[in-house]
């Protein structure tokens, strides 16, 4: 049984969770777009493109206006990161690559994925010696994606590519207009990680490890879902892990906390909180249960609901801004203007901070205008369209 010796109030484990996910505190831009995936552990990929892609989203809440080039750049050139199944398809630190042979093995082990093979070997040998003799590939310069069909309709080639890069025999070292840009593991993982082969236990271990940190507090839920493990998984290894038990006031449930983000927080320093979009995508929000708890804010993706049933539009984006979730806003561009679509805030105290993270939002993307279309509060409208005129852009 875990004793728990530690409490934390619902505003410390909200400050702990921020500063985890570094969201608090002065962004480390030394560091960059490297320091930032390393200190997540996983940055969530997603072909959804509103401002900007997800993976560039997540970068730009913490660090202001990373050019996008440059944070393409960071996560795909010099071997620094690789794409692989973790809470979903993200990108991940090189680093972590040995820690998910136990993935790799359960799919060897599995046999098969979704889709199947007619001739396997045939096929695999086929990728593999495509691979060798002319290097890094997409799936169409591999020999076809797809049958023709619909989009899970795939050829003998991407199954094959795909099911090797399952089991890590094929790394993803890069998105080109993005397509999955595939190379031989040999070749692309450095040797010393490429070797190392840790048990199921240690990848575990490592991994919950990881997520605790990454998320400063967490339950066993919140544990297992960071890197989409199961819960028993969890409980196999969390006493190992360094984390520390905790009960946080309001949650219901048994927690722990990693002892850096305990002592920056009874350090005293609460440095400064950033104000910006989020995209849905983004791991300070991607578990509905989480942040609900955390912020006492509901929030669902919609993109994927059909249009006469959305109640906050295609790609709402949360508005962070004093270490609380203040409102949402569903945005699109028009030219030269970025839309606000649809906008829904916490009362009038939201109205500044949602105007300055839409202007800021606009400068990063190239808008020189922000235009709101429909808000749910008709005298917020009107104080938020005031607030856009006065903003600096």
């Amino acid at each position: 049984m875990t004793t728990v010796s530690l409490s934390l109030s619902a505003d410390e484990a909200r400050r702990i969770a921020l500063r985890a996910q570094g969201l608090l505190g002065a962004p480390d831009r030394r560091a960059g777009v490297r320091g930032m995936l390393r200190r997540l552990g996983a940055v969530q990929l997603d072909t959804i493109s509103v401002l900007a892609r997800s993976h560039e989203l997540v970068p730009y809440a913490r660090l202001g206006a990373v050019g996008r080039d440059t944070v393409e750049a960071a996560y795909w050139t010099g071997g620094h990161a690789f794409e692989y199944w973790s809470h979903a398809a993200c990108v991940l630190p090189v680093e972590e690559w040995p820690y998910f042979a136990f993935r790799r093995r359960a799919f060897r082990a599995r046999g098969h994925r979704w889709h199947r093979m007619e001739d396997s070997e045939r096929s695999c040998a086929a990728v593999r010696d495509r691979l060798k003799a002319d290097g890094p590939l997409t799936a169409t310069e591999l020999g076809g994606a797809k049958n023709g069909g619909e989009w899970y309709d795939w050829s003998e080639t991407k199954i094959a590519v795909e099911w090797l890069l399952d089991t890590g025999e094929v790394v993803c070292t890069e998105r080109r207009g993005w397509k999955r840009v595939y190379d031989l593991a040999e070749r692309a993982v450095p040797g010393e990680l490429l070797h190392d082969d840790p048990t199921d236990h240690e990848c575990l271990r490592r991994l919950v490890a990881r997520a605790g940190a990454a998320m400063g507090v967490a339950t066993r839920a919140d544990l297992a879902d960071y890197h989409r493990l199961k819960g028993e998984q969890v409980d196999a290894v969390v006493a190992e892990t360094g984390l520390v038990p905790v009960e946080v006031a309001g949650w219901g449930k048994p927690a722990w906390a990693d002892p850096a983000a305990l002592e920056a927080e009874s350090s005293g320093g609460r440095g400064r909180h950033r104000t910006t979009l989020l995209s849905p995508f983004d791991s300070l929000i991607w578990d509905r249960r989480r942040t609900e708890r955390i912020f006492g804010f509901t929030h669902r993706l919609e993109a994927y609901v059909p249009r006469a049933r959305r109640i906050h539009g295609y790609f709402a984006m949360p508005l962070l801004s004093g270490g609380r979730l203040l409102g949402r806003v569903d945005p699109a561009r028009e030219g030269r203007t970025l839309v606000a679509r649809q906008v829904s805030m916490a009362g009038g105290g939201a109205v500044e901070p949602m105007a300055r993270a839409l202007r800021e939002a606009a400068d990063w993307v190239g808008c020189d205008a922000v235009r709101v279309e429909r808000c749910d509060d008709p005298a917020l409208a009107s104080a938020l369209t005031t607030a856009l005129a006065a903003a600096p852009g």
